[in-house]
């Protein structure tokens, strides 16, 4: 069947309000995805309509009437009678937007209707006993052909107002002549393509497609003159859009009317109606069926106004227009079409899905905790009216467990709690890893310039009991002193690890905070004949963030450079600072002997050093890492050994 109605999938976020809406079960869920089956589909447009997020859309042949149709010429647009509905203030300049447009001749549906009336006479009067089905809403006998089967013999061999009116404008008008089909109805797209009325109707636009065409080509209707529709014109036909439309158009008889005719109208009640027939509960001669609540609540029929305007702007118009048409001329005209064929078929197409065993049904509710009755909630949530409908429709491969609500709280929850104890386990044991490799650190960096002391505060007493004979003692008292500082630098750096925590948020411009710790680091006696190089490929190099943090990260990665090329030949450090998304990230590339693979993964323990005794603690990176975490940023090394190392350093440009 050709698809009338398809997903948008990026679009579709698992409210399954379309699961819930569609009476064919046409939509499966695929991956959390609704997705439309063409082959299922009735083309009834309920999907659309109650897609609050544009994830279901209709197939448009706005670019094919635009760009192969209209040029040819010889066009004919036929408009559906609920017009007024959906063009409230200008409905009267319609057919003059539509000339405007390029058509040819602009004549109304409801001319259709009216030729195909006393074909329903006659099909109500032919079998005295067989209940007779209304066939001129495609949705309609679509769900009949595909889900009800069995009453496909009931539905009236009548065509639709629209298939007639094509026949009627290609016999009369001649067969050169397009027809375009506009109204409110998405199922008449699927109804253009059946082959059993094939050639009547070129091409279906809604009134929403409509109106884009119009506002595309900047055409103001309100600018426009009012003006007729070619003949024919219809005349009680134009009631067709209202519920019983069909009914007053026919003029069935008002006695059988009040016993043996029912009127039905909307979803819901076409399902009822037609379970009852199934059932042979329902007596009645004669079923008018419309699938929307009226052809003026059509789905694309593109109006803010509610039910009940709708319905009061089209019987105005219906008032004005049978007043002022003259009805021998019209008459004539539905004489002169008494030839033209308005039977067509209908087929048994079931697209039923056998329903599942018992046993397998248990097993799928099972699957989502649903044991006994009292587990089944019934909370539509997954869109389907209770569990077990939902269950069935799993066996049938139309839904997916996860699309139960409930059953996906209970499963986040209990990975949540389980994801909580895992973070608490690693918390603990990262705690644990931390104080040992602290205490392991203190130990180590700290007992060995205490050892030195102790050593030489040892020989100092020696020396002094020389009574100062050697000038030893001077030199000795400056080494302790160095290693003093050294324990020094030591707690300070521990001090430091220990209280990051507590951001001062301010405007940092990462540009100017790179240049500007880069002043003292080039005059640095140390770092001399290093060439230092700074790239900026974006304007845009603010941040909030800490900047004196900021600055230590910075600044202990540019010295780590700096040291890094002691015994190199080529002694470069490129900075390159670029815009990635909504982060900054800044390249720090040096040319020195580089890492060794197996010292990488060690980089931000702490403590962890590959310098010579006395020049490092270990903890400028470690720091360093923690200051960026806590920027919500990231920051990593990428090292060639006997090339160089690279530090990347991205900073969110928000820090929330």
């Amino acid at each position: 069947m050709y698809g009338t109605v398809e997903t948008i999938p990026y679009l579709c976020k698992r409210c399954y309000s379309c699961v819930r809406e569609c009476p064919a079960i046409a939509i499966r869920v695929e991956h959390g995805q609704a997705v439309v089956m063409s082959e299922r589909c009735i083309a009834c447009g309920h999907c659309v309509t109650v897609c609050s997020q544009n994830a279901k859309r209709t197939k448009s042949e706005v670019g094919f009437v635009l760009a192969e149709i209209l040029p040819r010429g010889n066009v004919v647009a036929v408009v559906a009678p609920s017009f007024p509905a959906s063009f409230p203030d200008d409905y009267a300049k319609l057919p003059s937007a539509l000339r405007k447009l390029g058509f040819d001749k602009v004549c109304e549906a409801a001319f259709g209707a009216d030729l195909i009336s006393p074909e329903y006479l006659t099909e109500i009067e032919k079998d005295g006993k067989q209940t007779i089905i209304s066939s001129a809403c495609p949705a309609v006998y679509n769900y009949i052909e595909m889900y009800y089967s069995e009453l496909v013999p009931n539905l009236a061999k009548v065509v639709s107002p629209m298939v007639a009116m094509g026949r009627y404008i290609k016999e009369t008008f001649g067969k050169n002549f397009s027809v375009v089909f506009i109204g409110p109805c998405i199922a008449k797209k699927s109804e253009c393509k059946d082959e059993k009325v094939e050639g009547a109707i070129d091409a279906v636009l809604t009134f929403a497609e409509l109106k884009e065409i119009l506002e595309g080509k900047q055409i103001e209707m309100s600018a426009l003159d009012e003006t007729n529709f070619d003949p024919p014109e219809g005349l009680i036909g134009k009631s067709f859009p209202l519920a019983g439309g069909l009914i007053k158009t026919a003029d069935i008889p008002g006695d059988i009317l009040e016993k043996e005719i029912i009127v039905v109208e909307g979803r819901s009640k076409v399902e009822e109606i037609l379970n009852e027939l199934l059932d042979n509960k329902i007596n009645a001669r004669f079923i008018d069926v419309l699938f929307c609540e009226g052809c003026i609540k059509g789905p694309a029929i593109d109006s803010n106004l509610n039910y009940y305007s709708r319905r009061e702007k089209v019987i105005n118009y219906i008032n004005e227009r049978v007043k002022a048409t003259d009805k021998q001329v019209w008459k004539s005209n539905i004489y002169n079409a008494r030839n033209i064929d308005l039977s067509r078929e209908f087929e048994d197409r079931d697209k039923r899905i056998p329903t599942p065993d018992e046993e397998q049904i248990k097993e799928i509710l099972a699957q989502t905790n649903k044991f006994s009755k009292q587990d089944e909630l019934n909370c539509r949530s997954c869109g389907y009216t209770t569990c077990r409908d939902y269950a069935i429709a799993i066996a049938k491969g139309l839904a997916e467990n996860d699309m139960c609500l409930p059953y996906m709280i209970d499963k986040l929850e209990k990975a949540y709690k389980e994801l909580q104890e895992t973070q608490e386990q690693l918390q603990s044991a990262e705690k644990l890893a931390s104080i040992g490799q602290l205490a392991a650190g203190v130990a180590h960096e700290i007992n060995n310039p205490l050892g030195t002391i102790l050593l030489y505060t040892s020989l100092l007493k020696k020396d002094l009991q020389k009574k100062l004979e050697s000038p030893q003692p001077i030199e000795d008292l400056n080494l302790i002193a160095e290693e003093t500082n050294r324990c020094k630098n030591i707690v300070s750096n521990l001090l430091n690890f220990a209280r990051q925590g507590r951001l001062k948020i301010s405007e940092v411009d990462i540009y100017d905070l790179i240049n500007t710790i880069l002043k003292p680091v080039r005059i640095k006696p140390e770092f001399k004949g290093i060439s230092f190089s700074v790239e900026c490929e974006t304007h845009d190099t603010g941040i909030k963030g800490d900047s004196d943090q900021l600055k230590q990260v910075f600044l202990n990665v540019i010295n780590n450079a700096c040291e890094a090329l002691e015994e190199s030949e080529q002694k470069k450090i490129n900075i390159r600072i670029s815009k990635i998304d909504a982060y900054i990230n800044v390249e720090i590339r040096d040319t020195g002997s580089g890492i060794p693979k197996e010292n990488m993964g060690k980089l931000f323990t702490p403590f962890f050093t590959t310098k010579k005794m006395g020049k490092g603690t270990g903890l400028g990176l470690a720091i360093s890492y923690g200051i960026i975490k806590m920027h919500k940023g990231d920051i990593r090394a990428e090292s060639e050994t006997g090339k160089g190392t690279a530090f990347n350093i991205k900073l969110p440009l928000n820090l929330q």
